[in-house]
């Protein structure tokens, strides 16, 4: 066995059972050892970014470890935006990329990335943007390293992780392969800190104090859903759930109020004006969903924190009270102190005050793209997965798309770079294969990075890319109009996206007036191979946009 093949069995002892990574010379060893693996399914990409991007789409999804392997130099650092995506989202990823051997260093070598004699420097450059990046010299030192690489990756706020490995190396037979193991351990609450919060919750209530519920992202990682529902429904707490934890409880649920933030709806920005206390659970209050880091929120308000990272408590906005722990046994406990010191609530009726379910006045010839986020909504499959590339479309999904089947949302986060969920969708279907994965994707975005659409033909994925086709960078566009009164560099030219599909093996559909979006979806959904939808929208509409303080 040698080195190569002994980091691949280490994979599969902890239960990979995928692995996403470009070509390269520097690499052969590791693609020989993945090409032998029985239980690891090796996903080749067009252009290492993708690889990147599907494996933080697996880590999101999988509860596993997301793998990313290329040659070194170039093809590595290709994976900077994925790495940086994990890394700020708090996913588990472990990037593995060929190194010069050390009697060909500083000489030049093909790739090489040391740092001498004027080379990029991989582990400077990976140490950035990682929790800790390694390079594994002798055959003895891999298992060791390996296994701190990837419980590093996993425990406490998880994120990713590199390793260099001199393909000098990788060729070494070595003796010393065993077994790895996770040991990460549970990140739970002290009991102290579940007593104060639900004391001060408990003496809240019985004040009749306004309490509001603040759910984000963390929730849907900790897979909290069912006990998230439990808490709010014993309490009778009206809830908002951020853009990426709409769906941990239904939208038509009678306690949601719905989103916050500039595009957020208008119940749920007159519920958290009106609070006086505000239990933040798994969320870090991102930059648009906390109307620009607007200072005065939470003024004259008790604001609760859970989070996992501490560090992430206290970071926009001061709090009064705070928990470090993983959402899921927080709330556990939680409702289990507070259901001592409370008897029956009586039942909350919150004001409902939501975009999705205002009318939309339309009599263009185009497609309304709230309409069709109406419409994904209505058709989505239960417990499907709907990822919102970056741009207007992720904003008019979130604000339009209703959610209540047990389906998952999400959209490209605080680094948010376009491109990503379009490549992402991979790898959730292959950490999910239960359910089905649908991307909304602008023209632009599709653009950057739609030439995967033949990984996906080729591996026989069923992603379903819905193309919310404007020719344009709106959202910039609308930016650029508010900021200066005009818009520069913002319209693309497209191809026929449907057409394009088919000449790829793939389905291909064009939709141009929202009657022939349903038959076209439902196509789709039926077929083993992935589908583009071009579907032409009105580059006129406007998502809806508010700060806090405007009435």
């Amino acid at each position: 066995m040698n080195v190569a093949q002994s980091m691949v069995k280490m994979l599969e002892s902890i239960g990979v059972d995928a692995v996403f990574s470009g070509s390269g010379q520097g690499s052969g060893d590791m693609l020989f050892a993945f090409a032998e693996s029985e239980k690891i399914r090796t996903i080749m990409v067009r252009h290492e970014q993708a690889a990147s991007f599907m494996a933080y789409g697996y880590a999101m999804f999988s509860g596993k470890l997301g793998v990313c392997n290329a040659q070194g130099g170039p093809g590595s650092f290709n994976f900077f935006s994925g790495v940086g995506m994990a890394y700020s989202g708090a996913y588990p990823m472990l990037s593995i990329a060929s190194y010069a051997p050390r009697k060909w260093r500083g000489k030049g070598d093909l790739g090489e990335v040391t740092g001498l004699n004027r080379t990029p420097n991989s582990q400077a450059m990976f140490s950035a943007t990682t929790k800790k990046t390694y390079l594994i010299e002798r055959p003895e030192q891999v298992c060791d390293l390996f296994e701190e690489a990837v419980n590093l990756a996993c425990e406490g706020r998880p994120g990713p992780v590199h390793i260099d490995i001199p393909y000098d190396v990788a060729a070494m037979e070595t003796t010393w392969h065993r077994d790895i193991s996770l040991n990460v351990k549970p990140v739970t609450p002290l009991d102290k800190d579940v007593e104060l919060f639900a004391e001060y919750l408990a003496q809240a209530l019985a004040a009749k104090k306004k309490v509001v519920a603040y759910f984000g992202f963390g929730c849907v990682l900790s897979n909290a859903g069912p006990e998230l529902r439990a808490f709010v429904e014993r309490f009778q707490l009206p809830f908002i759930t951020t853009m990426d934890a709409k769906g941990i409880i239904p939208d038509n649920h009678p306690l949601s109020v719905g989103m916050p933030g500039t595009c957020g709806d208008p119940g749920a920005r007159q519920a958290l004006k009106e609070a006086d206390v505000v239990l933040a659970v798994g969320n870090s209050f991102a930059k648009w969903q906390a109307w620009k880091f607007q200072e005065d929120i939470f003024d004259n308000k008790v604001l609760m924190q859970i989070n996992i990272d501490p560090h992430e408590i206290g970071k926009v906005f001061k709090n009064d009270f705070s928990m470090v722990a993983d959402v899921k046994p927080a709330i556990t406990k939680l409702t289990a102190a507070l259901a001592s010191r409370i008897t029956v609530r009586e039942q909350a009726r919150p004001v409902i005050d939501r975009h999705c379910l205002q009318p939309i006045p339309y009599e263009g010839n185009k497609v309304h793209p709230g309409q069709l986020a109406r419409e994904i909504g209505r058709l989505v499959p239960d417990r499907a997965i709907v990822l919102g590339d970056a741009g207007a479309h992720m904003i008019w999904l979130a604000a339009h798309m209703q959610l209540n089947g047990g389906q998952t949302y999400k959209n490209p986060g605080s680094f948010g770079p376009m491109a990503s969920h379009t490549n992402a969708a991979i790898g959730a279907q292959l950490a999910a294969p239960d359910r089905r994965v649908i991307v909304g994707c602008g023209d632009g975005c599709y653009q950057m990075a739609g030439f995967e659409l033949m990984t996906a033909v080729q591996n026989r994925i069923p992603i379903i890319w819905i193309i919310f086709n404007n020719s344009e960078f709106n959202i910039i566009k609308l930016f650029n109009l508010v900021a200066h009164g005009k818009e520069v560099f913002n319209h693309l030219l497209g191809p026929d996206f449907a057409e394009y599909a088919r000449l790829c093996g793939a389905n291909g559909f064009l939709v141009e007036n929202i009657g022939q979006f349903e038959p076209a979806f439902k196509e789709a959904l039926a077929s083993d191979r992935p589908s583009v939808i071009n579907v032409v929208i009105d580059e006129e509409c406007v998502m809806p946009f508010k700060l806090y303080d405007q009435e």
